[in-house]
């Protein structure tokens, strides 16, 4: 069954400029880290919304594992032709226009996986994710991991690493956000927390959980919210 009927992406190609161009096969390490945590939280037939959804992978092994009713959003055209070659239901759309089109609890979880440090209003975009899902998995790159500190602090050149992947010039963040920023936002605007998973990457490139202090020793992060 497919969710692409309730879902008509509210924005105007022909008044917006064209994107610039994003290698984002740079990202697959950092966006596929969390993957098995968020497949977690999610239930078998659950209505699921990936936005930002790429070509798809998550909602793949989402639908394999879980037999989920998939639905994603994803701005690149091509990742949108990708991903419905996949058999996935993935449509066209812009995050920045909001997803006023969508009815309020719709799906049971909306993911935003790596999302919200590249648009312009990430607070928009959870909220609105909390009202058209009952539950939000949002990942995020920690910008306050050690090794970013470090970098910066002794060499004075911004960071390339598996999360912060590009260089200061070509990168689609225009957010920077911490562990603390995040919980700090999450109180501020009542979201409830339910879980919380950390990762960092070793040298060799493996994913290793982090428990103790996320702030300083984890360079990406899951949190799993509500209202």
């Amino acid at each position: 069954m497919s969710l692409a009927e309730d879902i008509t992406p509210s924005y105007t190609q022909e008044t917006d400029p064209p994107l610039p161009k994003v290698d984002w096969s740079l990202t697959r390490t950092r966006d596929r880290a969390l993957d098995g945590p968020i497949a977690s939280c999610v239930n078998n037939r659950n209505r699921v919304l990936d936005l930002g959804c790429g070509q798809g992978d998550l909602l793949l092994k989402l639908r394999e594992e879980k037999d989920v009713l998939e639905q994603g959003i994803e701005i690149d055209g091509s990742a949108v032709t990708e991903a419905i070659s996949r058999g996935l239901s993935v449509v066209h759309g812009d995050l920045e226009k909001g997803l006023a089109n969508l009815g309020d609890q719709t799906f049971d979880i909306v993911i935003l996986n790596q999302v919200i440090t590249v648009i312009r209003n990430p607070v928009k975009i959870l909220k609105e994710s909390l009202r058209v899902g009952r539950k939000a998995a949002v990942t995020l790159p920690n910008f306050a991991f050690h090794r970013t500190r470090f970098q910066l602090a002794l060499t004075g050149r911004l960071p390339v690493n598996p999360s912060l992947p590009y260089q200061w010039h070509d990168t689609p963040n225009i957010r920077y956000v911490t562990v603390r920023d995040f919980r700090e936002l999450c109180y501020r605007m009542g979201f409830k927390v339910h879980k919380e998973v950390f990762v960092s990457f070793r040298r060799n490139g493996q994913v290793h959980p982090v428990k103790a202090w996320p702030n300083m020793r984890a360079s990406s992060a899951l949190f799993l919210l509500s209202l």
